[in-house]
């Protein structure tokens, strides 16, 4: 019996709610032979910041920036340690910072990631 731990059900619950990040999911899944949810999630801040800024690409579909932080907010919610641990470092953590463009993301960000994002990067 395989155990699904909580990061990898959290990139499921991500792609099954949104299904516009299910291109990034194969192609992760592909090139690293599995989930990886650290490294899946630099596609995420990557699509999530682009739409924010409306720089849709063509080549995958678009994804709604706010829907994702919407999710991100509700996972965050739960409590559970091992979905924290991706949210906090491999999302919250990689989004822009002050000098780059889409740092304004963070000004969207509900109230459980808004105080974890301002305990790990207390300057924006």
């Amino acid at each position: 019996m395989t155990t699904t731990t909580p990061s990898v059900q959290l990139v499921s619950d991500l792609v099954a709610r949104i299904p516009e990040f299910r291109a990034a999911y194969d192609s992760h899944v592909f090139t690293q032979g599995g989930v990886l949810p650290h490294i899946f999630f630099w596609d995420v801040v990557q699509d999530t910041v682009r739409s924010f800024l409306g720089d849709i690409g063509e080549e995958r579909a678009a994804v709604d920036w706010r829907r994702t932080l919407d999710f991100l907010e509700e996972q965050s919610c739960r409590g559970d340690l091992g979905i924290d641990d991706v949210i906090v470092t491999s999302f919250l953590g990689d989004l822009p910072h002050p000098h780059e463009p889409g740092h304004a993301i963070v000004q969207q960000l509900g109230p459980v990631m808004a105080a974890r994002f301002l305990r790990i990067r207390p300057r924006g």
